[in-house]
């Protein structure tokens, strides 16, 4: 893809290296918070009373929880690990797959704690289409609207 900025390899690698932890800083705080409040549940009056189905809603969304935040982590180990061996193009392609998959699993980690929160919070039934509706929510903003950005360029140039 062209790029119409003025900047050698080196320079780009840096600017995209910085643009990406911005993107870290704002999903990992996000990930970060709702771990926290997941580990915390376990610990409340009303957990003893969840049945079968809710224990394994919570262990399935504790699980992503704590993978999505080790993934959105993972950017600053690998800066750790490879700062100064000139691999920087490198460092940030590989930030950036990290950071997509972070992104899909903090999704399912809100979609799930969504619904693990209605079905205990209100009547069972309700909990699936309302998560039905989050979750398409975030398809539509996290991957069609960008998606659509993408086309309407290619359409353009």
């Amino acid at each position: 893809m062209p790029d119409d900025r003025d900047e050698t390899p080196d320079e780009r690698a840096d600017r995209r290296w910085n643009e990406t932890l911005q993107e870290v800083r704002v999903a990992q705080t996000g990930a970060q918070i709702l771990f926290g409040f997941l580990l915390s549940v376990a610990f409340t009056p009303r957990f003893a009373q969840l049945g079968p189905f809710d224990r394994g809603l919570y262990v399935v969304t504790v699980a992503l929880g704590a993978l999505a935040t080790g993934t959105m982590i993972a950017p600053v180990a690998y800066h750790q690990l490879l700062a100064g061996h000139h691999l920087k193009p490198q460092l940030v392609r590989a930030a950036g797959h990290l950071v997509s998959i972070g992104i899909v699993l903090l999704a399912l980690t809100v979609t799930f704690s969504v619904l693990l929160l209605l079905r205990v919070a209100t009547s069972h039934w309700i909990a699936w289409p309302v998560t039905a509706c989050v979750t398409a929510w975030f398809v539509v903003c996290w991957l069609i609207m960008p998606t659509m950005l993408l086309r309407g360029k290619a359409k353009d140039g």
